[in-house]
């Protein structure tokens, strides 16, 4: 009898969660996003072609669930009807700092979407008003994951070909996704951090001001938690089939360069397929190397996320 009592549990509990399970990436809301006006104004001093890139893309503020909670982000897509190939792209910085704004939306986010993408982006949980608490790589790489879902319901987005952008810590959420899941055909790297050991070192109000105050667990057992957060000590997680493009700039004292070479030397000796630029004296954001960055990015997710190319044979050949 208690073996039954039991069992009848167990299905009521798995009942109950299977509706939620099934909402995962559900999008509840898309509304336009309205561009503030003092913002395009002063675009247009030092961007003339502000006006046509804005209306060669639509914005919008979009609400999903994640873990059952609901998230902010943003989704942007050509104006021109049509299918469009897509991109993941994941924010830097933790809760408010690094969030979307009107800038990152423009020179990142609708830039890519003017090159022929659906892009959707995360605020990640807890932050720009949506619920929960984010935890810098921890659950909230589910925010990441349950974009792919979110992609499936919008029309113009072309859910067989997926690539992924991350920047500073969005690179390491990119990693943490690219461990989860193989349907991503690229992935481009922007500084992307790799090492959460060397960034307390070099760093350490890293510890302090941030981990100790997002990361659970990190109070008690630092040592375990920053090493779930470095994919350099992970590196033959990631799924093998995705071509990597590392960007860091050599004057980044944020995340180190460092952090990009060592996962460029990890991915050699797993002959895994990448491609790593630095740019010599480039900042953390690459703002001096943006359109040449720009010109990298661009070509490589046309290659292998747009066209399908397939990569080069990585054994040793040639004359």
């Amino acid at each position: 009898m208690r073996i039954l009592v039991l069992f009848i549990l167990l299905c009521l509990r798995l009942a109950a969660a299977a509706p939620l399970a099934a909402q995962e990436g559900r999008l509840l809301e898309r509304i336009p996003f309205e561009w503030p006006t003092a913002f395009v104004d002063e675009m247009r001093t030092s961007m003339p072609e502000v006006d046509s890139l804005l209306a060669a893309v639509k914005v919008y503020r979009i609400t999903y669930l994640s873990d059952g909670l609901k998230v902010k982000g943003f989704l942007a897509e050509p104006t021109k009807p049509g299918r469009y190939p897509s991109i993941i792209y994941n924010r830097g910085g933790n809760r408010e700092f690094g969030k979307i704004n009107a800038g990152q939306l423009l020179f990142h986010v609708v830039n890519m979407a003017r090159w022929g993408y659906v892009v959707v982006a995360s605020q990640y949980r807890g932050n720009d008003g949506g619920e929960g608490q984010e935890e810098f790589g921890g659950a909230d790489v589910n925010d990441v994951l349950n974009l792919l879902p979110v992609l499936e319901q919008i029309p113009s987005a072309d859910t067989a070909r997926i690539g992924m952008f991350g920047g500073s810590r969005g690179g390491l959420m990119t990693y943490l996704a690219l461990t989860r899941t193989n349907r991503i055909k690229a992935a481009v790297l922007l500084a992307g951090m790799t090492d959460a050991v060397r960034s307390i070192a070099e760093r350490p109000e890293m510890g302090t001001k941030v981990y100790a105050e997002v990361i659970p667990g990190y109070g008690t057992n630092p040592d375990s938690v920053l090493a779930t957060r470095s994919p350099v000590q992970w590196a033959d997680r990631l799924c093998a089939t995705t071509p990597i493009l590392l960007l860091h700039g050599t004057a980044d004292w944020r995340v180190s360069p460092r952090d990009a070479m060592d996962m460029a030397e990890r991915l050699y000796e797993l002959k895994r397929p990448f491609r790593m630029v630095l740019f010599e004296g480039g900042d953390h954001g690459l703002s001096e190397f943006r359109s040449e960055a720009n010109l990298v990015t661009r070509d490589f997710l046309d290659r292998y996320v747009r066209d399908g190319s397939p990569w080069p044979s990585l054994e040793p050949h040639g004359r």
